[in-house]
């Protein structure tokens, strides 16, 4: 029997939609990335590294409330008209952000942003359910997460070098125009949504497992974001790298999520539980934070510690969405996909600010010690599926 040939056109779609949907991931968000990388220029600027922190809870703490109710506005109204949204909203963010005058007027831009974050997944996941076949639903569910990562490649390298250049005022400007420009691609590409995208009197119940991936994300959150945000000022301020190489850093951490949520998200498709990969991904994450605390007595090892948060840690985010995705009731995708997310931006929003405080106490080394805790406990948080997984014949 020969093996069924797609059609040409088909899967061009297929490449046009994934392509989309890694650059709506990408967009939404950049800020993170951008705060992150650009966190030495604006502690020149005047911005304490407190307040560094609270940027990110304010984003996040905003994605983390509003992502169940995000959730089920992407099943009411339909996955396009809110991922036109959250580009548009997002692009509004950025601009205020580049714009904002002081510290304290930079903390509502940043919680502006917090809406697009939390509609991408419920967004962008209800689109694979309706337009990928399910063959290639791990594969492209990868390459849209890798857009997370693909954003803080571009905040690492060509943002930090316009910040350079033009300030990061001005690197944050070209940030929010981009977003338009993927906002017009987004109306050009995604096929309508139907008439009446959701009926109030068929809901399902939540996916079996969902509140276990819920909270092996806040877990996981809690230790992505304190990376996220500090890693570039722990290279400025404790390794002595000029600001340019302290955001390369994101960089190296962004190049190696891509490859590990492509690369992790397509074999959980493969395999029959996507959950019992998580567990050695969580344990690989913590031994990368022991590379950043062993980094302070031999620096070079700061390289490898991202480059492994990046290949473990961020690759456990992909591979919860694709077990989301295999479990969900279409009509339900959005609201399951915000509640796995709900818990992500929670731990996004509770992790910076405790490392900050870590940090001003006590330096550097305890707070990836706190790090690699939470790495290690959403190991021990999915280590059931992972030996369920085994167990069978």
């Amino acid at each position: 029997m020969r093996t069924p040939v797609r059609p040409p056109n088909e899967a061009a779609g297929t490449r046009s939609v994934t392509a989309l949907l890694t650059a709506v991931m990408g967009v939404s968000m950049v800020q993170l990335f951008l705060i992150g990388a650009l966190g030495p220029h604006l502690v020149q600027a005047g911005v304490p590294r407190t307040v560094l922190g609270l940027t990110t809870t304010a984003g996040f703490g905003v994605a983390a409330a509003l992502s169940y109710t995000a959730g089920r506005w992407v099943d009411r109204l339909g996955a396009r008209r809110c991922i036109l949204a959250l580009l548009v909203i997002a692009a509004a963010a950025l601009a205020l952000i580049s714009v904002s005058g002081g510290p304290w007027m930079l903390l509502p831009a940043v919680a502006l942003g917090g809406l697009p974050q939390a509609l991408a997944n419920p967004a962008t996941n209800k689109v694979i359910l309706v337009v990928v076949e399910p063959t290639r639903r791990g594969a492209v569910t990868g390459w849209k997460q890798s857009g997370v990562q693909l954003g803080a490649l571009a905040a690492g390298l060509p943002l930090a070098i316009v910040a350079a250049w033009a300030g990061w005022r001005g690197a944050v400007a070209v940030s929010a125009a981009i977003a338009l420009l993927v906002a017009v691609w987004a109306a050009r590409v995604l096929p309508p949504d139907p008439v009446r995208a959701y009926s109030p009197h068929s809901v399902a119940p939540p996916a079996s497992g969902v509140a276990v991936l819920a909270f092996f994300s806040f877990l996981l959150g809690c230790a992505i974001a304190a990376v996220n945000t500090y890693l570039s000022l722990y290279g400025a301020q404790r390794l002595g790298l000029s600001p340019v190489v302290a955001g390369w850093l994101v960089a190296v951490l962004g190049v190696t999520g891509v490859a590990g949520r492509v690369g992790w998200a397509r074999r959980a498709g493969r395999v029959p539980r996507a959950d019992a990969l998580l567990a050695p991904l969580a344990a690989g994450a913590c031994a990368a934070a022991l590379l950043l605390f062993a980094s302070g007595n031999a620096s070079a090892l700061v390289w490898a510690g991202a480059a492994a948060v990046g290949a473990f840690a961020v690759a456990a985010n992909a591979v919860s969405m694709v077990a989301v995705i295999r479990r969900s009731d279409p009509r339900t995708a959005g609201r399951d996909s915000a509640l796995v997310s709900a818990g992500f931006f929670a731990g996004f929003a509770a992790g910076p600010p405790l490392f900050g405080v870590v940090v001003d106490a006590t330096g550097y080394g305890p707070a990836w010690l706190l790090v690699a805790g939470a790495f290690a406990a959403a190991a021990v948080v999915a280590a059931p599926a992972w030996f369920g997984s085994r167990a069978r014949p």
